[in-house]
């Protein structure tokens, strides 16, 4: 009689925190993700590989740490589906499709900016002929195109959707709306040109999910009426 009720409850506790963990690792790994790229395929470097490329242990340590994208991927994706049950039947549908869109087309670029980084060190030979100028520009563009010029403004419009979805059902505080606004417009106006500017979806998620962690069920479950609109 007594352990039906707990259990709901216990559920309650266990999703925004969760929610929470996911946003973190997520942020984490996507930031030292952007770093290394960025450290490994300098902007604005000569047609020809950056001389740290050619150093064996540094390959393969910038080539180990592209491969913990896919787990950054992970991360999001359970981060955007425990977002969503948190929310429950009282999110906006409207906001929620182009939330979730945008979140499923961001992790896709940044897969194809991570492969694409990957092509290049992979054409950065310690010994050997040195690779194609052509090639070499070829995907180091490719790379920063898919990364600050198509990755970064999914981010903003998937930063944007949940900031005003968040801030319509009172699940956001006004502080955390406001800061997602301005990573919304940094990611869409300022990232393809300032570098490391698209830091700031990673640092606006990381703040998203201590949010979560600190202040857990605070979200609309399912069967609850958000708020009149």
């Amino acid at each position: 009689m007594t352990t039906a009720p707990a259990a709901p409850a216990r559920q309650a506790l266990r999703t925004p925190r969760a929610a929470g963990l996911a946003g973190v690792l997520f942020a984490l790994l996507l930031a030292a993700a952007v770093v290394l790229i960025r450290l490994a395929i300098p902007e604005g470097a000569a047609a020809v590989p950056a001389p740290g490329l050619t150093d064996s242990t540094r390959r393969e340590a910038v080539r180990a740490a592209l491969g913990l994208v896919p787990l950054a991927g992970i991360f999001f994706l359970w981060f955007v589906g425990v977002i969503r049950n948190h929310v429950g039947a009282a999110e906006d549908k409207f906001l929620a499709t182009v939330f979730l869109g945008s979140g499923l087309v961001f992790v896709a670029t940044m897969f194809g900016a991570a492969a694409a980084a990957a092509a290049v060190l992979a054409t950065a030979r310690p010994s050997g002929p040195a690779p194609s100028p052509v090639a070499w520009d070829f995907g180091r563009h490719l790379a920063y195109e898919l990364m600050t010029g198509y990755a970064m403004r999914m981010a903003a419009v998937f930063t944007c959707s949940l900031s005003v979805m968040g801030h319509r059902l009172r699940i956001l505080p006004r502080w955390l709306t406001v800061l997602g606004l301005l990573a919304t417009l940094t990611l869409l106006f300022v990232a393809s040109n300032v570098p490391w500017a698209e830091l700031a979806f990673p640092g606006w998620a990381l703040l998203l999910s201590v949010h979560i962690l600190t202040v857990p069920g605070r979200g609309v479950r399912p069967g609850t009426a958000g708020p009149a609109t």
